[in-house]
């Protein structure tokens, strides 16, 4: 797998790349955020980015928005300075699907990746399920793919997991707890923000009005549940 790794200081880069490829990763290497955009046009194969937040020229944040443009099924995950709070939440605000607070142990951010990477490799055809119907939505999951009338509507790895988690569980509430270690994993050391971020996201892409949800409820003071075979208004 190749893995896209953007980092101005050279001795965090070289101390990152040397873990990654001893797990088997191929790394190309960024130090600035215009030489990664130009390296992710150039591989087009690039599975998962790895950004570093405080950069010369452009920063991680507005790399996180172009490539999460351009390749939304990318995986991102941000370096963020372990005191600025605000860095993680705009992290997931531009696009990320997780973050890394430094410092860091290279078993940390492995962890991550190899999660995500799960979470990107698509179910194999020999799997008994591969649609799970949650009208007027349809969940593919050997394409990884969410669909509501022929139209796909494109999402981040993790809110896709986020989205088979609550439709394999439609109409029962499902706990921010729950979401955040079955999404993230049982060791995610993060706040619960980054569960409510994503949803507030999926929200901007499939309800008709986000500020009103009809599919992806809010249990207060819990988590959220899906509401199953809700008429589609659209028609």
């Amino acid at each position: 797998m190749k893995v896209l790794l953007l980092e101005d200081e050279k001795s965090i880069r070289d101390f990152v790349r040397i873990n990654l490829k001893r797990e088997g990763y191929e790394v190309i290497e960024a130090g600035t955020g215009e030489e990664a955009l130009t390296l992710a046009d150039q591989q087009s194969d690039i599975v998962i980015a790895i950004l570093d937040v405080m950069l010369p020229g452009i920063d991680g944040f507005e790399v996180c928005g172009q490539l999460r443009k351009k390749y939304p099924r990318l995986g991102i995950i941000m370096l963020t300075a372990k005191s600025q709070e605000l860095d993680k939440v705009m992290g997931l605000e531009f696009g990320a699907d997780d973050y890394v607070s430094k410092p860091f142990s290279p078993t940390e951010l492995l962890a991550r990746v190899k999660a995500l990477h799960r979470r990107l490799t698509p179910i194999p055809e020999s799997e008994d399920k591969n649609e799970i119907n949650i009208a007027p939505f349809k969940l593919l999951l050997d394409e990884r793919k969410l669909i509501r009338v022929e139209q796909e509507i494109v999402l981040t790895p993790k809110e896709f997991a986020i989205i088979k988690l609550l439709a394999e569980n439609a109409n029962k509430a499902i706990s921010r707890d729950e979401i955040l270690t079955a999404v993230w994993g049982q060791f995610f050391v993060g706040d619960l923000k980054i569960v409510d971020v994503n949803i507030r996201r999926i929200r901007q892409k499939i309800e008709d009005d986000p500020a009103h949800p009809t599919f992806l409820e809010t249990v207060w003071g819990y988590g959220y549940l899906w509401r199953k075979d809700v008429p589609d208004e659209r028609h």
